[in-house]
């Protein structure tokens, strides 16, 4: 177990993400503590999270009931009649780094269709955009976070996401094209059986959208 005085740390650090409005926290208290497991970012973070929240969740996260429990070096949880079950992986969500939070929101909704979930700061520095069951958040970066076009040349997919139909992905495709979006890829079928397109964002990032070719 790691020392103490650097869990302790820990804790503040997560109580000051908070204060913040540090969204990626977010997802780990609510990961952490059960009373936060029904609420979505938004309401995470407006809620009411404590020094003691945030050491409770340090202590869980160390396998220990509570921060008490921790200190006094009482045996962490464990439960040998409970059956582990396989855990079941229920979403995914990427971060693309952008120089202007508003822009790419903007670009994301005009042009691929997707809705703004939220923006966070003043100016905004976080955000995230969700279209179905994709949802990408956007960091702002004030440099480039790669030298050159290197992602074009090496096509480094900053995310990647799936359609279940064929008809969905070439109409998704014709959809873009209406748009006017940049394509780094037209649609085309791969040796491997999938038909792929790759979208340019105004930031560089290279966004693969994938569905089955027949």
């Amino acid at each position: 177990m790691p020392n103490l005085e650097n869990l302790k740390k820990q804790a503040k650090q997560y109580l000051r993400w908070h204060r913040e409005g540090y969204y990626p926290v977010a997802a780990e208290i609510r990961a952490g503590l059960p009373r936060f497991q029904h609420l979505d970012d938004i309401e995470v973070m407006q809620a009411s999270f404590k020094l003691a929240d945030a050491q409770e969740l340090v202590a869980r996260q160390q396998g220990f009931a509570g921060w008490q429990a921790l200190k006094s070096g009482a045996p962490a949880v464990n439960n040998p009649t409970k059956q582990v079950k396989r855990p079941v992986l229920s979403s995914t969500a990427a971060q693309l780094f952008v120089a202007d939070v508003v822009a790419s929101c903007t670009f994301f909704t005009d042009k691929l269709g997707f809705a703004v979930d939220f923006v966070h700061g003043e100016p905004p520095f976080y955000g995230q955009v969700v279209r179905d069951k994709a949802q990408l958040a956007l960091r702002l970066v004030c440099q480039p976070v790669f030298a050159g076009d290197i992602r074009e040349r090496e096509h480094l997919l900053s995310a990647s996401i799936t359609v279940d139909s064929a008809d969905e992905i070439k109409q998704l495709f014709l959809d873009f094209q209406a748009a006017g979006v940049r394509f780094h890829q037209a649609l085309r079928k791969e040796p491997w059986g999938a038909r792929n397109f790759i979208v340019l964002d105004p930031d560089g990032n290279l966004i693969l959208f994938a569905g089955p070719a027949d």
